[in-house]
């Protein structure tokens, strides 16, 4: 494992000095383009860009100065020069992909900066699986900065994880080189009421300088929001609307809105700048979650910068929230997020700011991609055996694992059933009267509610958790499978039928995890996820194949929600309200306690 090494400003400010005075030539020069420059909001056309050691040396009307006879020469023939996006906030797990792999999907798309939060393979490997995670990216063309992971478990004592992160782990990680911060804080009732080791986690962050992230996923705006802007997170995601924009950038937070597979927070929020005025500085843009489908066929950062501009922001105050105000907020202004001198030569030409083609890119001084094909290798980490064998089921399942048994006596009952959204990441708390036959209680497809089970994977202990829920709108009998399941990665199965569902959790156990659609008894759909259950090191399109054809499984088993396997798969997330389902039975998130499957019996 080889990391790529790049020199700082200050190691190649005697080069950076000789080219601009013309005294050196650049190896680089980008000549006639429109320089959008986003320290000041202008777009100046005719405008030059010199490059020597993956730095800007120059940025002016004319680097003829610079041009030596071995200097590349790009001609930007009037297009727009942007910087390369950044992705502010991000999971590269939730693509089911290696970091190799994600950078070579999205750096077409013209990201050449993320910011990386690790923390699913942290429930599933510990800090070893960080530092794998850590130890690829920066092996990689472009910049991945990484995030320790700030909650393994997200929410102790609700739900069991492979592994647990503490403050000890935290100050180690402080000390590599590609860490940027501290992941998001999910435990935000730890911090509210001054948990002892979220506490320690952020100090170890703060003593090291670096940014703490934030994930406040509550409504209420009162003194548990303020009293968790007091322990030190920096910014926040979990925004849905425009008061949530506006209560996290008063509070000195930076408010970073999301557009991933199936979370579309950026129209609701970002009416606080182009609505009600306020300064863009302090809003980002990201991803947080996006699937390999979404890499392939809509974009990345390119696709969350588009959709901010036909919300109504102003194409260049779109461009400074996926760039300058990233950079900045992880002190990294000085590095890259602008074209400027000694900034990373991050460099995107396209020919429109609105439709924004990402025609050519640039990172760090190198050509990597034309007309979205790339043209630099990403190189693989030597993934060793025991991150493939992470899915431990201790025996094979059988319907009689999936049974949600009725009080004696009870011919219905009263069930607590978790109510999905679409398009969004919390759940509804829902109730349905349902059936009871031989003392089992039945799902209702007919209400649409259906099965749900969490099969421990981690050490083997044979524990099935089960309960109901509703909004899939699966018909007929079916089953499907997940080791992905935020934040923990047990296995979530959802099923309209139990010996399926044992089907389904069975053939994961054989293939070491991924995802699986079982309908009428075969198997219609699989993707292998290899690497601790979570992603392949297969190139994105193949896995987007599977995955696609996973959607179309989906659809077959009734489900018409868009990007419904992103739902499924958080349906274990214990941060998150209202309702969730864990190892340790149904948790009520609106009160971070345990609730019963069966709320009463008639």
């Amino acid at each position: 494992m080889e990391h790529m090494q790049f020199q700082s400003w200050a190691d190649v400010a005697p080069q950076l000095v000789a080219v601009a005075a013309g005294r050196s030539p650049a190896d680089l020069v980008i000549r006639k383009g429109q320089w959008v420059n986003v320290h000041t909001r202008e777009v100046l056309p005719d405008h030059d860009i010199a490059v020597i050691a993956g730095r800007i040396a120059y940025v002016g009307p004319d680097a003829s100065h610079c041009i030596g006879s071995d200097t590349e020469i790009i001609e930007a023939e009037g297009r727009f020069m942007i910087p390369g996006l950044c992705d502010g906030h991000m999971h590269i797990e939730s693509g089911m992909l290696t970091p190799a792999e994600f950078a070579r999907a999205v750096i077409g798309h013209g990201t050449t900066t993320m910011f990386t939060d690790p923390h699913e393979i942290a429930n599933v490997l510990g800090l070893e699986g960080v530092k794998m995670m850590h130890d690829e990216a920066l092996m990689q063309p472009i910049n991945i900065f990484t995030q320790m992971p700030s909650c393994a478990p997200s929410a102790p004592g609700l739900e069991t994880t492979g592994y647990e992160i503490g403050p000890d782990d935290v100050a180690e990680a402080m000390s590599w080189p590609g860490i940027i911060g501290l992941g998001e804080m999910m435990n935000f009732p730890g911090v509210i009421n001054g948990s002892q080791q979220m506490l320690a986690e952020i100090a170890a962050t703060q003593k090291a300088g670096k940014t703490v992230g934030g994930h406040y996923a509550s409504p209420d705006l009162g003194k548990d929001f303020n009293a968790y802007a007091a322990g030190g997170p920096a910014d926040d995601h979990e925004g849905t609307c425009e008061a949530d924009a506006i209560a996290r950038v008063r509070q000195g937070m930076r408010i970073m809105m999301r557009l991933g597979s199936a979370w579309y927070d950026v129209e609701t929020q970002i009416t606080a700048v182009t609505e009600k005025g306020l300064d863009p500085r302090s809003f980002i843009l990201c991803t947080d979650d996006c699937h390999s489908g979404t890499l392939v066929n809509d974009g990345h950062m390119n696709r969350v910068v588009r959709h901010a501009i036909d919300c109504g922001c102003d194409p260049v105050v779109a461009l400074q929230m996926a760039t300058i105000n990233t950079a900045t907020h992880f002190g990294l202004e000085r590095d890259l997020g602008s074209i400027a001198p000694g900034r990373r030569a991050d460099v995107i030409l396209t020919s429109d700011l609105k439709t924004l083609p990402i025609e050519h890119v640039i990172a760090r001084g190198v050509t990597v991609a034309k007309a979205g094909e790339m043209l630099v290798d990403c190189p693989h980490y030597d993934w060793p055996a025991h991150a493939r064998q992470t899915v431990n089921l201790g025996r094979a399942r059988g319907a009689e694992d999936f049974v949600v048994s009725a009080p004696d006596g009870a011919s219905q009952v009263t069930a607590n059933v978790i109510g999905v959204i679409e398009n969004q990441a919390p759940t509804k708390a829902l109730t349905a009267e349902l059936s009871v036959v031989d003392g089992v209680v039945e799902g209702d497809l007919a209400q649409d509610v259906c099965q749900i089970a969490l099969v421990e994977r981690h050490l083997g202990t044979g524990g099935v958790t089960n309960g109901f829920v509703s909004g899939f709108g699966y018909k007929g009998k079916m089953a499907m499978a997940s080791t992905v399941a935020h934040d923990s990665h047990h296995m979530i199965v959802v099923g309209t039928d139990r010996e399926m569902m044992a089907k389904a959790a069975n053939r994961l156990g054989e293939v070491g995890g991924g995802v699986t659609v079982f309908k009428d008894g075969e198997e219609i759909a699989l993707v292998e996820l290899p690497i601790a259950g979570l992603m392949s090191d297969a190139p994105a399109v193949e896995v987007a194949a599977k995955a696609q054809n996973m959607v179309e499984a989906m659809e077959a088993c009734g489900c018409t929600l868009n990007n419904a396997y992103m739902q499924h798969s958080l349906l274990a997330l214990v941060v998150i309200p209202e309702l969730r389902i864990s190892d340790l039975g149904l948790v009520d998130v609106t009160k971070f306690e345990m609730t019963d499957v069966i709320k009463a019996a008639q």
